[in-house]
């Protein structure tokens, strides 16, 4: 019955010329591909016109079981099958497909293909696009053959279909990796902790102070000092070295005090004088084994 109502569905379909369909791979070899159109008559794909990607291999990038679109280039190719092209099909789809994952920012994975002044080629859903030098990496990039043969997961920043011009970025995808990892670090740090950190820079409204690991908060000048402070500067010069208390870690920003460490020491040596009292008598302290063990009755 199956077999049945795939053959009265393709008694009613009407395929024309131009028309984009899609069809399950059934044979592949060097000259083209063979697709199941579910159809009278099978699609049939020359290599030539399977992509414009420089990198791509029929057998080694096509399998049967895949499904392609492409479009109808003619009815008859002159052996009974329907010709196709998958290269005219992208410029069809591929265009929609690549604007969505501009609106969406989805991260796609490309291929570099070869390299041109100024950057490098990829091919995305078909259609050539183009990755700056400046796009390819978080630092500057010396040489762009090393990066031949390399997938990259990107962005697509820029789409232009009637100028044909598509730009993606690699580095866009690198610095939301970097932002995420910066992140969990910083929400990795538990407030009320005090560390150890340098200077690095002075605002007129606070410090920041280099904690190490990429991480980095911000001494507001209210926190500065127990003492009221005009500038930052008063106290602090860029390379110091202080201890510093996390107050909190919100928005992925840390906030620190230089004043509640300080705080922290006082109320310390306040309860080590009141213990030191409440135990001291007339007679002098000593630290000695004898003088520990005096006091002890056996």
């Amino acid at each position: 019955m199956e077999d049945y109502s795939k053959e009265l569905e393709a008694s009613f379909r009407t395929i024309k010329e131009g028309d984009i369909i899609s069809g399950s791979v059934i044979d592949v070899n060097e000259e083209g591909v063979t697709l199941d159109l579910n159809y009278y008559a099978s699609g049939v794909i020359k290599a030539a016109d399977m992509s414009k990607d420089p990198s791509f291999s029929i057998m080694a990038d096509v399998h049967a079981g895949d499904v392609i679109e492409a479009t109808v280039v003619k009815r008859d190719d002159g052996a009974g099958n329907i010709q196709l092209s998958r290269v005219e099909a992208a410029d069809v789809l591929g265009w929609d497909k690549v604007k969505k994952y501009l609106d969406e920012k989805t991260v796609v994975t490309v291929k570099v293909a070869e390299t041109v002044n100024k950057g490098v080629v990829a091919f995305l859903e078909g259609i050539r696009g183009f990755i700056p030098a400046s796009h390819l990496s978080l630092s500057y990039v010396e040489d762009l053959n090393t990066f031949v043969g390399r997938e990259l997961e990107v962005h697509v920043i820029t789409v232009e279909k009637e100028k044909k011009k598509l730009v993606l970025s690699a580095r866009e995808v690198l610095k939301e990796k970097e932002a995420e990892a910066l992140n969990h670090r910083i929400a990795m740090v538990v407030p009320g902790t005090v560390l150890e950190g340098k200077v690095e820079s002075i605002m007129p409204y606070g410090a920041f102070v280099d904690l190490g690991e990429g991480l980095s908060g911000l001494v507001h000048i209210s926190q500065i000092s127990q003492k009221r402070v005009k500038t930052p500067s008063e106290v602090l010069s860029v390379g110091d070295t202080v201890r510093v208390k996390v107050l909190n870690t919100n928005n992925n920003k840390i906030s620190l005090s230089i004043k509640a460490v300080a705080d922290t020491a006082q109320d310390v040596d306040v309860v080590d004088e009141k213990v030191a009292a409440k135990y001291s008598s007339k007679e002098s302290i000593g630290t000695s084994l004898g003088d520990l063990l005096k006091g002890i009755k056996l």
